[in-house]
């Protein structure tokens, strides 16, 4: 993210008027749906409005209502994925669909179809690999973010963004953000294993990781419609994202995770050694000989953890080049800068 361009928009009566571009690049619209029905309609023919030539997918992730019945009705193609989790939906439609340019988002409707081109403009006139729709309410709409963006999430959402950009060095404000839109090399270099809502962090993690060129947008964003459900739960998604947090900081930054802890061990086995030496300074004696002995196990322990930080640094940088080649391999987007 260093270095790359932020897009803003203001908030407000018709500010994503689709404007009239014509890119010439195959655009594809993905849309992972768990019961849905009573929004995916008006969700599909907003971005039919907003993206008249895109290929427009639902995929339903094993609903146990009317979603696909109701997004098939609207003209979308609509393609099944049994294994639960937005994870899921979301590598399946990475896998299988081929685009040169790719748009996500929730099917719930609280996202705007309209804000669709302004971020694919973005993307191409910069040649950006990932485009993220900020997600903003304008102030007439509070009560309405109160229902879609509960201020418990909005809060996660901060904390979790305030702790990616200090432990990634990344400069994303919303990493949870469901409305993307996506280059193909990012797709189809994107390793994704997540299974769940922590999608959205391990495509903020991979775009950092290879340093891709990246920009965010702010969108607006919305109440469900009547009817319609959170599936978000804020405990038990905010740890399960806070685990998948730490597991990406241990594989891509080892030698930081390891060298913090042993540091720490190497702090610890001194404070357990200081009397211990003091004491043996003024009597020439080590009465405590199992306390020594416990502190410099702890020394050795500390240094072997952090040999192994090293050892895994290493490999770290060799996977990450690995992708970055595997990356550079696919074309970017068509350039479309000033004329």
């Amino acid at each position: 993210m260093d270095g790359a361009p932020t897009y803003s928009s203001e908030i407000g009566e018709g500010a994503f008027a689709p404007p009239q571009s014509q890119t010439g690049a195959s655009i594809a619209v993905i849309l992972p749906c768990y019961n849905e029905a009573a929004a995916i309609a008006n969700v599909v023919d907003g971005f039919r409005e907003a993206l008249p030539g895109a290929a427009i997918y639902v995929y339903d992730n094993a609903s146990t209502d009317d979603t696909a019945a109701a997004a098939r009705a609207a003209g979308a193609i609509v393609r099944l994925e049994p294994m639960k989790g937005k994870g899921n939906a979301v590598r399946r439609a990475f896998a299988d669909i081929e685009a040169d340019i790719f748009v996500m988002a929730d099917g719930d409707g609280t996202y705007d179809p309209a804000a669709a081109p302004l971020m694919i403009e973005a993307l191409q006139r910069q040649t950006l690999d990932m485009v993220v729709g900020v997600r903003k309410t304008a102030p007439r709409d509070a009560q309405a973010q109160d229902k879609a963006y509960r201020p418990g999430h909005v809060l996660g959402n901060r904390a979790f963004s305030g702790l990616f950009r200090y432990l990634f060095r990344a400069e994303f404000t919303d990493i949870f953000s469901g409305y993307r839109v996506f280059s193909r090399r990012f797709v189809k270099s994107f390793p994704s294993t997540s299974k769940g809502f922590e999608i959205e962090l391990e495509m903020a993690t991979h775009a950092t990781l290879l340093r891709m060129p990246t920009a965010e947008i702010a969108t607006r964003y919305g109440a469900r419609v009547e009817g319609g459900e959170s599936k978000l739960n804020t405990w038990s998604d905010g740890l399960k994202i806070f685990r998948r947090m730490m597991s990406f900081l241990r594989l891509h930054r080892p030698r930081y995770v390891y060298g913090l802890i042993s540091i720490l061990g190497g702090l610890f086995s001194l404070i357990l050694a200081a009397p211990v030496f003091v004491e043996y300074l003024e009597t020439g004696l080590v009465p405590r000989l199992p306390t020594a002995i416990l502190a410099a196990s702890i020394m050795l322990a500390a240094f072997i953890i952090f040999a192994v930080g090293v050892v895994l640094d290493s490999q770290a940088r060799y996977f990450s080049e690995t992708k970055r080649l595997a990356y550079l391999r696919i074309p970017p987007p068509a350039y479309r800068g000033d004329s």
